[in-house]
């Protein structure tokens, strides 16, 4: 460069900025920078290139996303890639809390720093749009936001290309990219070596859809070797296809893969309107993941006026026989292709049917005595002879009982004993004939006193060619939701879309399982490590039904020539109900295997469903975890702690207690010589004193767990009990 000699260092200076200037006004405005309140996270927004809009997310100065590209691909008309220029930028900060009507916290605070980036496409007629990042101090939310305006309408998105540029190749906890199913076990493993593992990974699941391509489905949780903990998911999915992750495996980036319809298109959007909320949340200590509300605070709260019919719900259910070799079955007859309109009583019946009149009153007399609220019956209602593989579309009508099933005289027996019946409506995966029978099935409910359903989403969706995280489906679960809280019916929806936080928005949608739950232990297993795993990931975007319970862990025990067992201890069943939140929660297991251990059914009686506080007390993922919580609006607290398939001491701290005082802690522990495999219902009970200064180092055994009551005890009883 040449410049005369009397250049000052000032003019120097003026050059500088004009050119900066120059920079800045052919690509809009300045990079932008927020950070998180707490400073830890800082997050920089700018467009490199051809406009191309780029983020980077750092975690007290170590990089979480290198720069990666944003962007939409739409049909048919220019695409939300790159051309842009920066119009506008707005930053603000929020800080505010709310209650949840059902949750883990009594109270939940919502700080965040926010930019709104305005794009601006000169060559298209100044069309724009609008990226929103929200910076937590647990990590950071952003979504692409869809104006009404003069030249944008109605569009379809081929795909997203939002990328998550990761800084090196971590250790992630997945399961394989596909658009029906999310029952895959989990496997652990570098990112490079997601390649070599992915055929074994897509083990055959009924109506599965792997997605082409090397994908992995999300909550999508790492661990660097650094120690930082990244989780990537999303929020608010409404009316738009949930979001797998393409892996390149080679460079360590990630990439959205939406999910397509039947035509091949990945969703139908018009004006005004906004993606969902793409999350990553991140942490040096896995604890604070575990704590992280960042996912239910990005969501809308209820729009409900009333809420007061929405109950915790802790219920058992004509269920886990029908899993355990063949005990008994969801149909009556023995004829394998039945229709609606026939005559249900002439078919042959199969002698195995288990939701009859005299079974179905015994499990209402076993929730009575114990103090459940509602009996779930599976099998009920006509048409399970042919319900699964064949695709059909009028399976179930929702409202007609087996001949063996007397709908009047049940509930009225119910109702005699203090109990609700729980409604099941498996769809067989056809919403169609569901949404047609919907407002039936729901009056029949309101009409017999059922006041919660489970739905079931088992086969291939029909309409034919839509998937189960499609958007077809998406909104139908919704809607699914919304009508039911019309006739104020709580929803507990399996093999439905994974969760992303509506629980805030439709709190009577109480839970979901969308995952590999306790029936597949009697499908093949799971790995003792497998529920340290979910609470990192599929608990991530709301509330699990897991269905944990199940004391008779060997399945031979039946003799039904089934070998299959759970791979836990019963301690660790006991466990699930504080370490996997749910404010719905099932005793898995059939009444007389409870009765044969009433000691350790005490804790299952015992545990609440809401919460005021959690304490997350120790946390590794597919490791260990130790959780405690504060019952809502009582001095109880309980404590929930499992491992993997290794033994372990776990480490529990009760400073959580009010100063002063004295509470009785009853312990369910392991045996020494307890193990999942070899010796799994070796259990000790033992009760000591316990204040705010306790603490306790409480051993494990390998694939186990331990629980712990904590309650106000009589000064005569205190002082009989050890102190630790």
């Amino acid at each position: 460069m040449f410049y005369h000699s009397r250049f000052s260092f000032k003019s120097m200076a003026n050059y500088a900025l004009l050119v900066l200037l120059f920079v800045s006004f052919n690509n809009g405005l300045y990079a932008q920078t927020i950070t998180s309140p707490d400073k830890n996270l800082s997050l920089t927004f700018e467009l490199k290139g051809n406009g191309i809009p780029v983020y980077q997310l750092q975690y007290k100065e170590k990089p979480v996303i290198k720069p990666s590209q944003l962007g939409i691909e739409v049909k048919d008309q220019p695409s939300f890639m790159d051309g842009f220029v920066i119009s506008n930028t707005e930053q603000n900060t929020s800080d505010s809390s709310w209650e949840p009507i059902l949750g883990e916290e009594k109270s939940i605070r919502n700080n965040y720093t926010e930019l709104l980036v305005t794009l601006t496409q000169p060559k298209n007629n100044d069309r724009y749009i609008n990226i929103r990042f929200r910076l937590f101090n647990d990590g950071l939310g952003f979504r692409y936001e869809f104006p009404k305006q003069k030249d944008l309408n109605y569009f379809v998105i081929k795909e997203e290309h939002t990328e998550f540029q990761l800084n090196g190749n971590h250790k992630i906890f997945w399961i394989p990219g596909d658009y029906d199913t999310n029952e895959y076990a989990y496997t652990t493993s570098k990112i490079a070596e997601i390649p070599a593992l992915m055929e074994k990974a897509t083990a055959f699941i009924s109506a599965q859809t792997p997605i082409k391509n090397l994908a992995v489905q999300t909550p999508s949780m790492m661990k660097t070797d650094e120690g930082l903990y990244i989780n990537i998911h999303e929020a608010v999915l409404v009316n738009y296809p949930a979001m797998s992750l393409n892996v390149d495996a080679e460079n360590f980036k990630m990439s959205s893969h939406l999910t397509p319809d039947a035509v091949d298109n990945k969703g139908y959007l018009q004006t005004n309107t906004q993606s969902p909320w793409r999350t990553i949340v991140v942490s040096d200590d896995a604890t604070e993941i575990l704590s992280s509300k960042l996912i239910l605070n990005l969501n809308e709260p209820t729009a409900y006026k009333d809420v007061s019919w929405i109950k915790p719900v802790k219920y058992i259910g004509v269920w886990w026989e029908y899993f355990v070799a063949g005990k008994s079955t969801w149909a009556y007859g023995e004829e394998n292709n039945v229709k609606l309109d026939q005559d249900f009583s002439k078919l042959t019946p199969n002698g195995k049917h288990g939701a009859t009149n005299e079974r179905v009153k015994q499990y209402i007399d076993f929730a009575s005595e114990h103090g459940f609220d509602a009996v779930l019956v599976e099998g009920w209602n006509i048409g399970w002879e042919d319900w699964i593989g064949n695709w059909k579309e009028n399976v179930f009508d929702f409202v007609t009982p087996y001949p063996d099933f007397d709908v009047d005289a049940v509930r009225d027996y119910a109702k005699s004993k203090g109990v609700r019946i729980m409604m099941h409506h498996e769809t067989s995966a056809s919403a169609t004939n569901y949404e047609r029978r919907l407002d039936r099935a729901f009056q029949f409910m309101e009409d017999n006193n059922y006041n919660s359903v489970k739905t079931g989403y088992v086969g291939q969706i029909i309409p034919r060619g839509e998937h189960h995280d499609g958007q077809w489906m998406v909104n139908h679960y919704i809607h699914v939701a919304e009508r039911a809280a019309e006739y104020k019916i709580m929803i507990n929806s399996h093999e439905a879309v994974r969760p992303t936080g509506l629980n805030r928005t439709y709190p009577n949608w109480l839970a979901q399982e969308s995952a590999r739950g306790t029936e597949f232990e009697a499908m093949g297993g799971l790995h003792p490590e497998h529920t340290t795993i979910l609470p990192f990931t599929r608990l991530m975007g709301g509330p699990m039904d897991y269905t944990p319970g199940i004391f008779q862990t060997d399945l031979s025990y039946y003799k039904t020539g089934g070998q299959q067992r759970v791979n836990t201890t019963l301690t660790k069943q006991l466990a699930y109900y504080v370490s996997m939140y749910s404010p719905i929660q099932m005793a898995a297991d059939i009444p007389d295997n409870y009765s044969r251990f009433l000691d350790a059914f005490q804790f299952i009686k015992d545990v609440a469903l809401d919460w005021d506080s959690t304490y997350i007390q120790e946390a590794e993922p597919g490791d260990y975890i130790t959780i405690a919580r504060k019952a809502k609006g009582k001095n109880e607290w309980f404590v929930g702690g499992i491992t993997d398939e290794n033994s372990r001491t776990a480490s529990i701290d009760f400073s959580y207690l009010p100063k002063g005082e004295k509470y009785i802690a009853t312990i369910y522990a392991d045996a020494k010589d307890a193990s999942w495999d070899k010796n799994p219902q070796a259990y000790t009970i033992r009760k000591v004193r316990v204040n705010s200064k306790s603490k306790l180092k409480q051993y494990i055994a390998p694939g186990g767990g331990f629980a712990i009551s904590i309650k106000e005890g009589d000064v005569s009883e205190l002082k009989t009990l050890k102190k630790i």
